[in-house]
Order: C-alpha cells, then structure tokens, then sequence
C-alpha cells in the first residue's frame, strides 16, 4: 500500500497583498473551511491544556450539524493536559497527523505517532502529553454518548493506519475504500472516526443522502466535490461540515490519491423532541 500523507501545513498569516477571494462559505447545508483561512489568528486556548492551541472546526448548532464538535490541535514540546476533557458525557476519538503523543487512561500509557487512531469513551479518565522536541498535531472529535438501556458502553480504542486493513467499497476494483479503526457491526458505539481513500479517478457515483452528519478533513491530494447544489474543489487541508441529509458526491480527479478523515454518527435512533 502506498505510504500515507497528512496534511500538517497549519497557522501563519496571509501578506498584506494578497487577494480576498476564498472558497470559504457556510450555508444551511454544508460549510466549507479551506486550509487557507485556518491562520494564527483563528485559534482557540483551551483551559488545562498547557503549550497547545486549536482550530475548532466544528461545533453544536442549533439547526445544523448538531451532534460533535471537531478540534484540530497542537502541542508544542512538553505540553499536554492533565484534564483534557471537561465533560464527563463526551467521548473521544483521536488521530494523530505530525509528531508524538502519549495518552494514560485506564492505567496505562499509549504512545501515539501519525497514523496513530485513539478512542476514548465518556467517562473515562485520562491524559495526553507531547514527549518530543517537535510540535505534535492531532484531530480530536468529541461527541456526547448516547447509552442504550441494555447495552454495554464501548471499550477504548489504540490502532494504526498501518495495522488496519483498507476495506474495499464493493464493484470499485479497490479504486474505493475505508479504513475502520472501530468495528463497524459493533453496536456499542455511536460514532466512528474513518479515513476515506480514492485512486485518481474513482467517484462516490451517486448523490449520498443520510441521516449522518459528517466532518471531513482533507489529508491528502485534492477532488472535487458535490455538496447539496454545488461542486466545490477541495485538497489537502480543507475542511468540510455536512448537515444530516446533505447531498453529497465526489469526484476524485487526481493525479495522486485523495484521502480523508471522516466523521459519522451511526448505530442510534434519531431522538424525538
């Protein structure tokens, strides 16, 4: 399989003469956050977390994506929380882009590189420290639990890329395919975090329309792709935030691979308000 690339590129400040233009937009359907607006100037501290800062890319809103929030974090040498999560409801799922991590939970210690997945169920207590001389940078997806009358809560997680299989979309000549740190048929958790992969040339050759809402994060090459009524050209960096039951479609253009990280809910019944 071919070497995995994460974009890593983050922060800085666009010269006094550079152009407006952008593909930033954000509509009732879908959001569109590129790489090119995620600056020094749009980051985020965060209490207990020490030598780190984070473009939140996502959050809770009413009317919109209303189930996660999606963090893209770096931890300069040394930093690191002791209390990383203030909500006992949220559980974590972790992937690691650029540098080194150490995650401690359930009394034991997890080190963590790029391609590293961690997820970490609500409740759970937990750390995470930077041990290099480099910054590390990390998405970090934080969802509330839904628990089930009946059903044990899901065990933590620690995966690679590298030790996971790519699992082929059916009648695509592996031109199409998922990576799943999490078991797709086990019921016990309510979201997965994926990484989606498609040779120069393959297609999502319909218009997805579901009950998920998703995150996608652009980690390698660039495609373009159908959101609601609109193509929109996205590459390595972009972030894209879709409403549940937004049309959805890709075309993968080449020349190198596009891959993504992609976050869903799944395995619950919608609530009733």
């Amino acid at each position: 399989m071919e070497k995995a690339k994460y974009h890593t590129q983050l922060g800085g400040l666009p010269g006094q003469t550079e152009l407006l233009s952008s593909k930033a937009v954000f509509t009732t359907a879908y959001a569109v956050i590129p790489r090119t607006v995620m600056m020094d100037i749009v980051t985020s501290l965060l209490p207990h977390w020490d030598n780190t800062r984070a473009w939140i890319l996502s959050r809770p809103l009413t009317g919109f994506s209303e189930t996660f929030s999606q963090y893209l974090m770096e931890v300069g040498p040394g930093g690191g929380s002791q209390r990383p999560e203030p909500d006992a409801r949220a559980e974590a799922a972790l992937f690691v882009v650029d540098g080194q991590l150490t995650i401690e939970t359930e009394g034991r210690a997890h080190a963590l590189r790029a391609g590293s997945f961690a997820f970490i169920p609500a409740g759970s207590s937990w750390t995470v420290h930077n041990p290099g001389a480099e910054a590390a940078r990390f998405h970090w997806v934080r969802k509330k639990f839904e628990a089930v009358d009946g059903l044990e809560p899901p065990p933590a997680v620690f995966a690679h890329e590298d030790d996971v299989a790519l699992s082929p979309m059916p009648d695509t000549d592996g031109r199409w395919g998922t990576t799943r740190f999490i078991d797709p048929d086990d019921v016990r958790y309510d979201m997965h975090l994926n990484i989606v992969t498609f040779e120069p040339g393959a297609t999502i050759p319909f218009m997805e329309t579901h009950i998920m809402e998703h995150g996608l994060y652009v980690l390698e090459g660039k495609a373009v792709y159908r959101l609601n009524r609109d193509w929109v050209e996205v590459e390595a960096g972009d972030f894209m935030w879709l409403r549940a039951f937004c049309p959805q479609a890709c075309y993968a253009g080449g020349p190198g691979r596009f891959r993504y990280l992609l976050y869903k809910d799944v395995n619950r019944h919608p609530r009733l308000w």
